[in-house]
Order: structure tokens, then C-alpha cells, then sequence
């Protein structure tokens, strides 16, 4: 089975940048001011609206992944990926908000946000769990490297595993926030930058290194010699 650590590393780490970029969201959550065993059910569905919309992304990111592992790729694609992350991390530290300012992009995200205040007005389960469905659609750095560990995991169960490890791991700062009454999200977005870019350079290793098949267990297992279990150990 795909070594899951780094989903779960990923997504701790990730609970800074959620409370910066998500934590206004999630403080604005319908029902806020009651007492939590009341508003408890209702965040809780929220959450795993958000770890639902991780699972689907990590389902299509295996499909891909599983298709260059059947042509024989695997290998080339991990050490491709950790390039490209390497790439993003020292030349275009600014890349998320230049693919926000693409026009297309732009016009999707608003039209995202006008369906998270339609849900944002409406005090019901359904109604939380898809605006966590919508939540885990918005721009992240630690879901795009999640996602490129995904790919890498080669089957789609592992794929939809990973990234729902990831989205669980994040659970607990992101719950805690929707039953808080304040905080200050400036803060948290300032520190998470430099966690962003310290994780993205050592994820990047790790696939490179997975690449590589150079024997170690969980860090680099040896692809060649376990045909269609590429990356299990």
C-alpha cells in the first residue's frame, strides 16, 4: 500500500495555512453564537463536505496517475512532479495569484463564492455539507502538493485515501475555528507562507526520490521489482 505520512504531514502542517485562507469561512458558518453541542452536528458536516471534495479530487488524480503507471511512466512522472514543485518553490513564489488573476480562473472563483454565500445564508446539514463540498474546491498550495502525491500513488483507492488523510489531518484546527468567535487570519497566512514553501521543497525531494527507486522502504521502494504496486510498502 502507498506510504500514507506524507498526506498526514501535509495536512498538519497545513492546519496554519486553512486557518489563514479558510478560517474566515469557517467562523461565518450558519448557527454561530449557540452552544457547540447544538452547532457541533452541523460543523462536523461541513468538514467532511471538504474531505468529500478531497476524496473526488484524489479519485481523478489516481485515474491519471494509474494511466501513466500502466504506460510505464510512474517513475518519470514522480521525479517530473518533485521538478516541478522545485520549480514553483524557488522561481514562482507568487504563481497562485497570478493563476487567480487568469480571466477564466477569475470569472470561476467568483462565481464560487457567490454559491458559498447562497449556502453561507442557510442554517441546515445539507446545506453545510455543501458549502464544505464548495470549501474544498478553493485555491490551496497544500492541496495542490497533496494532489501531486496523489498522482504518484498510482491507483485511485490509494489516490482517494491519500487525499483524505490529508483533509482529515486538517480537521482539528478547522473545527476548532468554526467554534470559535474570533481570531485574526492575517496572522496565520503570514506564518503559513514559509511552512508553504519549506514543505513544497522537502515533498519535492520525497517524489524525486521516490522516482528514483533507490530501495528505500516508504522513501524510495524499488518500483521496478513490484510491477503494478508502485510506491506500496
Amino acid at each position: 500500500m502507498t506510504a500514507m505520512w506524507p498526506a498526514l504531514l501535509l495536512g498538519l502542517a497545513g492546519n496554519l495555512h486553512c486557518a489563514g485562507m479558510c478560517g474566515g469561512i469557517a467562523l461565518a458558518l450558519p448557527g454561530r453564537g449557540g452552544q457547540w453541542q447544538r452547532v457541533l452536528p452541523g460543523r462536523l458536516m461541513y468538514q467532511a463536505g471538504r474531505i468529500t471534495t478531497y476524496a473526488l479530487l484524489g479519485a481523478i488524480a489516481g485515474l491519471f496517475g494509474k494511466s501513466l503507471s500502466l504506460a510505464g511512466w510512474q517513475q518519470g512522472l514522480s521525479v517530473a512532479l518533485g521538478l516541478f514543485i522545485l520549480l514553483l518553490t524557488f522561481f514562482t513564489a507568487g504563481s497562485e495569484s497570478r493563476f487567480l488573476s487568469i480571466p477564466l480562473v477569475s470569472r470561476a472563483m467568483g462565481q464560487l463564492r457567490m454559491r458559498l454565500g447562497h449556502f453561507l445564508k442557510r442554517d441546515s446539514s445539507a446545506a453545510l455539507f455543501n458549502l464544505g463540498i464548495l470549501n474544498g474546491l478553493l485555491p490551496c498550495g497544500f492541496v495542490y502538493l497533496a494532489l501531486a502525491g496523489a498522482v504518484a500513488a498510482g491507483e485511485v483507492g490509494n489516490a482517494m485515501l491519500y487525499m483524505a488523510i490529508f483533509g482529515a489531518a486538517t480537521l482539528p484546527t478547522m473545527l476548532t475555528l468554526s467554534l470559535l468567535g474570533s481570531f485574526k487570519p492575517a496572522l496565520f497566512r503570514n506564518v503559513s507562507r514559509p511552512v508553504l514553501l519549506g514543505l513544497s521543497f522537502l515533498f519535492a525531494i520525497v517524489l524525486i526520490l521516490r522516482g528514483l527507486n533507490l530501495g528505500i522502504p516508504y522513501l524510495s521502494p524499488e518500483l521496478g521489482l513490484v510491477g503494478s504496486e508502485a510506491l506500496c510498502h
